[in-house]
């Protein structure tokens, strides 16, 4: 089914790019959107190979991740609390064609759009136009998704997701408590900012990990997996079936939650992680992309990924964006129970009625 696929593939992609011992944050909703219509765009072997890594279809669970839930409304009548902004945007030059069917799949996405960029005549201008859409996208998360240099006059599309999600928590943490605390990272004890919650959330504790999971307006859920021992034995062992049994066990429980406050911001290139995923003709003057454009040849350049979560004591801010760029030839991303999260631990974002994943963290030197 299409939510086990994506914890599959979140699973996947964490493990393919998250460097050992060291803090990770990347946005496998984000990736899937990019990964998912590059798929719609493939034939032949190269679409087999995406299907590969993505699983059964995951088309309608992200559209689904892309809408506010129901009580939204009732929400919003009361003051402000969230805001999702998603964007799946196909960078065309006007040198290439572009197929009716692929423009007409890519309006069914949210904020499906094909925009043309003077790739070949600007490079440095139409990479300018891309960063320019994502840092609106983002909210200013995210300004730079594209680095210089990254597109040249070789490239001549490039097919691209942004996200940007701003919500409240439902029982905020007072913001007089926060203090200075210690938080054991591999490196020694730190002392960090420490959030402190005496309320009933959602609690778990099973199969090696207690489970903090809290509630966001907009119908998100932050869930907080602390191992019982080292992070990283219980991450490397860590399945689909057991994460999402880990994401849906919660029952309401009275604890006294101890958090350190959370800013990540890291980039990330998904080419060799997709490569070890199993997409290589992808990458290839042999990739068939026919599906977006008759003109051969043309094949991915680089995917490139940039992750952005905060957490403090109002609610969380998360902003991500995967950018496919195309090229072709030179001719041619009770008891109150006590839980100090006090070492490295894994944070997921989700939508909580589809179960896509906005984000997967890793934190292991808080800031």
């Amino acid at each position: 089914m299409a939510l086990d696929s994506h914890l599959d593939f979140a699973l996947a992609l964490h493990r393919a790019t998250a460097p050992a011992g060291a803090d990770a944050c990347l946005s496998p909703y984000s990736a899937a959107c990019a990964l998912s219509l590059a798929r719609r765009a493939a034939r032949g072997r190269t679409a087999d190979e995406l299907a590969g890594v993505l699983g059964d279809s995951q088309d309608e669970l992200l559209r689904a991740a892309a809408e506010l839930d129901g009580e939204t409304a009732s929400m919003l009548a009361d003051g402000p609390g969230v805001t999702l902004a998603v964007a799946n945007k196909l960078w065309a030059s006007d040198r290439i064609t572009v197929l009716d069917s692929f423009r007409d799949e890519l309006a069914g996405w949210p904020g499906g759009q094909v925009e043309t960029a003077p790739f070949a005549s600007d490079p440095e201008g139409a990479r300018q136009r891309i960063n320019a859409d994502v840092d609106q996208t983002t909210h200013g998360l995210i300004p730079d998704l594209l680095p210089e240099g990254a597109v040249h006059a070789l490239t001549r599309a490039s097919l691209v997701n942004a996200l940007y999600l701003k919500t409240a928590w439902w029982r905020p943490f007072a913001k007089q408590a926060t203090e200075d605390a210690d938080f054991h990272t591999p490196d020694g004890v730190r002392r960090v900012p420490t959030m402190h919650l005496d309320e009933s959330v959602g609690y778990a504790h099973e199969s090696g990990w207690q489970v903090v999971q809290l509630q966001a307006k907009g119908g998100v859920d932050a869930t907080i997996l602390l191992p019982d021992n080292d992070l990283a034995t219980a991450e490397a062992a860590l399945k689909r079936k057991t994460l999402r049994r880990l994401l849906e066990s919660p029952g309401m429980r009275k604890i006294r939650l101890s958090l350190p406050k959370i800013s990540l911001d890291l980039r990330t290139g998904l080419d060799q992680a997709l490569e070890t995923l199993g997409v290589n003709e992808l990458f290839t003057p042999d990739a068939d992309l026919t599906g977006l454009s008759p003109d051969r040849p043309l094949w991915v350049d680089g995917v490139l990924h940039q992750a952005v979560l905060r957490l403090d004591e109002d609610g969380l801010e998360g902003a991500a964006a995967t950018a496919m760029l195309m090229r072709t030839m030179a001719l041619v991303h009770g008891e109150p129970l006590e839980v100090r999260v006090d070492r490295p631990f894994l944070l997921v974002v989700r939508h909580r009625e589809s179960g896509a994943v906005y984000f997967l963290a890793r934190v292991v030197r808080p800031a």
